[in-house]
């Protein structure tokens, strides 16, 4: 029987509504005859008179001596009972209680119940028991309402699903809501977990898991045991973890299961424990968490346990996580024990016990550490130095199997500590770095990574001090660290700046002098001692990065050393410009915060800001004069740095920075250009006018609201120079910028306006600045002047026929932009649009509106302008399908219908997008009515001769198939185009019955599935999934150019990320430091490439005929190359292969071409029936020793030869023949072309019958000499039967 229950219906909703939700037929005639009685009776449909009529009709369809009298009836009275008894009052349910129970254990019990009967019972039973009050459950288990719950727990471990799924539920509902009562459990709760436990101590046994073995075929799912511990894990959960007096048996249980080798098993095991630590974590629970965790240190199992120790020491770490969160200060002090504990695991010969504890370590330490750095006890200090013991015991010969595992912990340790780590674990970093030094030792990345997180932990200048770099003139003994600097790179933060000015600063100058006294010869030693520096100063921006003495550390002094290496050493300019990034960045982020970051408060932040700004002047400057000097390519970290200085840069310092710079700017323009060069060269400067309108730009948004007319100035100059399109580029960019201001674009939006649509005239590389641009205007215009919209579309429509992607993308999304803020309301000023008359009257600005300015260009003179309106039009009627009235959808799909007609390709590809996005998504009443002229026109496209518009009309086709059916279609497609109805139905049918048979997945699938809202699917929005939800990928780049949007990346050949190396003929390694080798490298397997071989003129006689096996008369040279025969198919044949594959002679071949393996067989009719082992055994005997061919390709055999063509299908004498319709397969030897002078052969006899040969004239072998190959082949010699050629 199906499924007759509904889903739970929402609990705000009423019973009438609930009532009504109710959709199965026989259930709603039961529901009738129950409101028909209510009506005779005359009573009111109140919940208890429903309550006294379907209780009534339990007792008829339930009997408690025959048990259901009938299935249906049952099943539906159940089901209306369930959804009445919520509205029941409790006090009636409680009266009813055991007349209910009564009349549903047969059915509970009934071995023919099924999950539609089931659901609902259960469903009852749920309301009955939530309505017993404390008294009820006091009553013995016989009497009171617990004998329902053992029913209802039965049913928790069923073998059914949803059965199952529905007991555990009530059951959740049950014990969350339990009756008044002083206890912190539910009164049945501890019944309910001594009939789990018993159910699962029953099943866990061994004696009954090795018979139920037996019985269920050794399933290694254990259902029944998984189900009981699904039970468990509801009960936990439900009751606040785990009554108490029943823990300690149950976590012998657990513990017992976990030492099963099926992973569901021990999964759910770790499941029933995280329930119960999750109830525990509970601050009301919480109390239960001491007798819980000292069950599980009494069942601590065997030190040597590899089975039973690793989970155990995961469920514990898991339950001082828990203690750590209900009492944190008691938790820490028990914290040293249970370290020792877990540390004497560490030295366990089981590297599974090993790493389990690493992983309790860890956990302990991340978890259980509180933050000390603020009110810290006696106690806390004390706990600490017993940590840090015990983690120094660690890194002793005891474990040194383990160190690897050790090592992960001190990281954490670590971390956990942080500034205390200073002084207490410094014997920890001391023993770790002479590990490190020690050149035999194998954990050299693991104790980096200790070594780094003490660094961050402690600062740089504790650790050097234990650990110094020595590497300069170091004392005898001493071992240098150069090794350190990386760690110190990416380690070091919020530190002291000072430190590194004391301690890096002369140490760089120092090995620097060592590479000038070299003579900067390119020697090892002076390029180690150039790394060294470059290593050095690549710390700086870690020291940067919110230092604690930044006003004391950074002045004057320091400022000019660094201006001084910006100058100087170009190879440290990304270091230092970061480290000054880092200066202001940092700082900025603790301001915008408001946080104690690092022991900065946001106060400290802020002076240290005003600190820096003392400085922008000169080191603005500086950094001016370095971007100047330095080319574009190499050159975008420096405008990053001097972006962070604008931003601190006081306001009037800013105003004087940019007249500089825009008086710079007017003196390159004075300047003479330069003539362009011819190529460009990378390794040219660009014109300074540009590096100075580069840094305006970056300026821009930094500069204060009083100075915002220079910026629009510079941008009039520049915006109408479309002879230097950088230029003008770099204008609409600023006047970007400037928009970032809000403020100072509401006052100037009108004159921004009128600048843009005064410099209509843009260049191809700034046409995407200028709609970006436009793109951040429209939102400020002002609502009673929107003449800029009119005024300026017409550029955006023709701007979706750009031919840069990026322009056509900002097009369409300034369509829609300005679509929708004309649809905000407003009023258009006609007479202020350029070329309308100064009377023209003003209109609102609608949707509508809208709609038609984009219509008025499909009365435009060209066919790319009206191309490109229906293309704005295809994407504002998607966008705003569901705003704009029924009748102007209707009215712009009849126009554009039209359009269908057009005899200009590049107007009717437009269309068809549209007529393709009007079928997706338009509703079906709106457009089946345009069917009848839309179908015919389409089907005049499907004779196009190009196979792109075929391909399109027939993919649009397909969509109207899905939307309208398959009748409604035929019904308005012209008879003589029917036949591609009937394929695209039959094509659809067949992979209809291809899915069902289980085979290939249906590709056109229906559109209520291509309606799904896309959660967990490869398309990002509803319109994506429409629109390109196709397998037809010859006009899905079509769609996305209709959309303006980024083609869609096609199935990539590239596969799990493999790539592959394209060799040389001479197997040469290929050298990856190259940069010609990425040509080399490709993303798909590349083909074996053809060796190419020169032709060269065959041998001939004085009489014009090829010569075979000598040299010959008119060729002097004694080269290989010169012996060969190169043949119209490309093949080169010597002398040596002409000779070897004439040995044989023909009997042998005629004996191998009818016994062989590879033998042609003659099949039904007289078809000839090929080997398909025999490629491979051509190319093998062509590759024997001795042989000198060089082939392209084997030959195939049933194939003409791809060097013909596949016309040619004769062959030449000592060749191969081609599988042409005559001839013997693999017959050494053929029937001669015309003119073919035979050598080397002295009986004809031997010859076969073979296809017709391609013709030789002057002595040449002519490529398809013949259409056919030359027709019949003749009559060999020997009187073997003609072949046909």
């Amino acid at each position: 029987m199906a499924d007759t229950s509904l889903p739970d219906a929402p609990a705000s909703l009423s019973l009438p509504e609930r009532l009504k939700t109710v959709k199965i037929p026989h259930t709603k005639v039961v529901l009738s005859a129950v409101e028909d009685t209510l009506k005779d009776k005359k009573t009111d449909r109140t919940p208890t008179a429903y309550f006294a009529v379907i209780l009534a009709l339990l007792s008829q369809s339930i009997s408690t001596t025959t048990g259901i009298v009938s299935k249906d009836l049952a099943t539906s009275v159940v089901y209306l009972l369930d959804v009445v008894t919520p509205f029941t009052p409790p006090a009636l349910l409680r009266s009813k209680f055991s007349q209910i129970l009564t009349h549903l254990a047969p059915a509970l019990v009934h071995p023919e119940a099924d999950a539609p009967l089931l659901r609902p019972a259960l469903g009852c039973l749920e309301t009955l028991l939530l309505a017993q009050d404390t008294a009820a459950w006091a009553l013995p288990a016989a009497q009171g309402p617990r004998t329902g719950l053992v029913a209802v727990l039965s049913l928790a471990v069923d073998h059914r699903p949803k059965v199952r799924k529905r007991a555990l539920e009530a059951l959740t509902q049950i014990l969350t809501h339990p009756p008044p009562t002083p206890s912190l459990d539910h009164p049945a709760a501890e019944m309910c977990a001594e009939t789990a436990l018993r159910k699962l101590s029953e099943l866990a046994t061994p004696k009954n898991r090795k018979q139920r073995g037996k019985v269920q075929n050794q399933n290694h799912h254990e259902p029944a045991l998984i189900h009981a511990l699904q039970l468990i894990k509801t009960i936990a959960a439900a009751s606040g973890g785990w009554p108490s007096r029943n823990i300690e048996p149950l976590c012998e249980v657990l513990l017992n299961i976990s030492r099963s080798s099926h992973e569901y098993l021990t999964v759910a095991m770790f499941e029933v424990f995280e329930a119960i630590f999750g109830g525990m974590a509970d601050e009301v629970f919480s109390a239960k968490l001491p007798r819980l965790m000292g069950v599980l240190a009494d069942l601590k199992p065997s030190e040597n346990d590899s089975h039973l120790l690793p989970p155990w020491i995961a469920v514990v770490s898991r339950g001082y996580d828990v203690s750590a969160q209900a009492s944190p200060e008691v938790t820490f002090h028990k914290l040293p024990e249970v370290f020792q504990l877990f540390s004497s695991f560490l030295s366990s010969s089981s590297y599974n016990i090993r790493v389990s504890a690493s992983e309790g370590l860890v956990s302990l330490l991340a978890n259980c550490v509180p933050d000390l750095r603020e009110n810290q006890a006696p106690e806390d200090q004390q706990t600490l130095e017993k940590l840090a013991l015990a983690a120094f015991d660690l890194l002793t010969v005891k474990y040194q199997a383990s160190w690897m595992e050790v090592f992960n912990v001190l990281g954490v340790i670590f971390e956990a500590f942080g500034p205390k780590s200073d002084p207490l674990l410094v014997d920890v970093v001391k023993t770790v770095g002479e590990l490190r030094s020690a050149e035999s030792f194998n954990g050299k990345k693991e104790a980096d990574e200790v070594i780094g997180k003490a660094i961050s932990a402690m600062g740089p200048e504790p650790v050097l001090q234990i650990l110094p770099l020595n590497l300069i003139d170091p004392k005898p003994g001493q071992v240098g660290r150069a090794w350190m600097l990386p760690i110190l790179r990416d380690h070091v933060s919020n530190a002291r700046m000072g430190h590194f000015r004391s301690e890096f600063v002369p140490l760089s100058a120092a090995i620097f002098q060592k590479v000038i006294e070299s003579g900067n010869a390119e020697t090892m030693e002076t390029k180690i001692f150039q790394t060294v520096v470059s290593q050095i100063w690549a710390i700086l921006p870690g020291y940067c990065n919110l230092p604690v003495d930044l006003k004391e550390a950074f002045d004057q002094s320091f400022a000019e050393q660094l201006a001084n290496i910006l100058y100087k050493q170009a190879e440290l300019r990304v270091d230092i410009c970061k480290a000054l990034q880092n200066l202001i960045g940092s700082n900025r982020s603790v301001l915008a915060q408001d946080s104690h970051d690092g022991g900065v408060t946001a106060e400290e932040a802020q002076k240290n800001l005003d600190h820096l700004a003392g400085f922008t002047g000169n080191l603005l400057a500086v950094l001016f004069n370095v971007y100047t000097e330095t080319l574009p390519q190499y050159r975008g970290y420096i405008l990053t740095c001097i972006d962070a200085f604008f931003s601190i840069t006081p306001a009037q310092e800013m105003m004087t920075t940019l007249d500089k710079v825009v008086s710079l700017l007017n003196s390159s323009l004075a300047e003479p250009a330069k003539e362009k060069p011819r190529k460009q060269n990378d390794n040219q400067m660009p014109p300074m006018s540009h590096t100075f309108m580069t840094l305006i730009v970056a300026m821009a948004v930094w500069l204060p609201r009083e100075s915002h007319s220079t910026p629009y100035q510079v941008a009039s100059v520049f915006l109408p120079k479309g002879d230097d399109p950088q230029l003008q580029k770099k204008a609409y960019k600023l006047v970007s910028r400037m928009i970032e201001s809000q403020t100072a674009v509401q006052e100037r939006s009108q004159e921004v306006g009128e600048l843009f649509l005064k410099n209509s005239e843009v260049s191809a590389p700034a046409r995407r600045d200028r709609l970006q641009a436009i793109m951040q205007i429209v939102p400020f215009l002002p609502e009673n002047d929107l003449h800029f919209i009119p005024a300026i579309l017409s550029e955006v429509v023709i701007s979706l026929k750009e031919v840069n992607e990026k322009a056509r993308t900002a097009a369409f999304e300034l369509l829609v932009i300005m679509g929708e803020k004309m649809q905000r309301g407003g009023t258009v000023v006609n007479s202020a649009v350029p070329g309308m008359p100064a009377d023209a009257p003003n209109v609102s600005a609608t949707l509508e509106e809208y709609m038609t300015m984009v219509s008025a260009g499909l009365a435009a003179p060209t066919p790319n302008m009206v191309s490109a309106s229906i293309t704005a039009l295809t994407r504002l009627l998607y966008h705003f399908r569901e705003s704009l009235p029924d009748a102007l959808i209707t009215e712009l799909v009849s126009t554009l219908d039209d359009f269908l007609t057009s005899k200009n390709r590049e107007i009717v590809r437009s269309v068809l997008g549209f007529v393709k996005v009007c079928v997706i998504s338009l509703p079906v009443p709106l457009m089946e009515p345009r069917l009848e002229t839309i179908v015919p026109h389409l089907m005049a496209w499907s004779h196009e001769h190009k196979a792109r518009f075929r391909a399109k009309v027939k993919h649009i086709l397909e969509r109207m198939i899905r939307r309208f059916g398959v009748q409604t279609i035929e019904k308005w497609c012209p008879g003589e185009d029917r036949k591609l109805i009937t394929n695209i139905r039959k094509t659809r049918e067949r992979r209809k019955r291809k899915k069902d048979e289980g085979g290939e997945d249906d590709d056109d699938e229906d559109e209520d599935a291509e309606k799904n809202d896309g959660k967990g699917g490869r398309f990002e929005s509803e319109f994506d999934q429409a629109l390109y939800g196709s397998d037809d990928s010859e006009d899905s780049d079509d769609d996305e150019e209709l959309l303006g949007r980024k083609p869609s990346k096609k199935k990539s050949s590239i596969k799990d990320g493999r790539t592959f190396i394209i060799e040389d003929e001479d197997d040469d390694p290929i050298d990856l430091l190259d940069p010609k080798s990425l040509s080399k490298i490709s993303h798909t397997r590349p083909t074996q490439s053809r060796p190419v071989h020169r032709k060269m003129k065959a041998k001939t006689d004085a009489d014009g005929k090829l010569i075979l096996g000598r040299k010959g008369a008119n060729n002097d040279e004694d080269d290989n190359d010169d012996e060969a025969m190169i043949l119209d198919n490309g093949r080169r044949v010597t002398n040596e292969t002409q000779i070897s594959m004439q040995e044989g002679g023909g009997v042998n071949a005629y004996i191998e071409a009818i016994k062989s393996k590879d033998a042609v067989q003659r099949g039904q009719r007289g078809r000839l029936k090929f080997n398909s082992n025999q490629k491979k055994g051509i190319q093998e005997d062509y590759h024997e020793e001795g042989d000198q061919m060089d082939i392209d390709d084997p030959p195939t055999l049933g194939k003409s030869e791809a060097g013909s063509n596949g016309k040619n299908r004769g062959g030449f004498k000592g060749m191969p023949p081609k599988s042409g319709r005559g001839g013997i397969h693999k017959v050494k030897q053929q029937r001669r072309g015309l003119g073919a002078q035979m050598t080397g052969m002295k009986n004809r006899d031997d010859e076969n019958g073979g296809g017709g040969g391609g013709g030789v004239m002057k002595g040449r072998v002519q490529k398809g000499g013949s259409t056919r190959g030359g027709g019949r082949g003749g009559r060999g010699q020997s009187g073997m039967k003609r072949g046909r050629g």
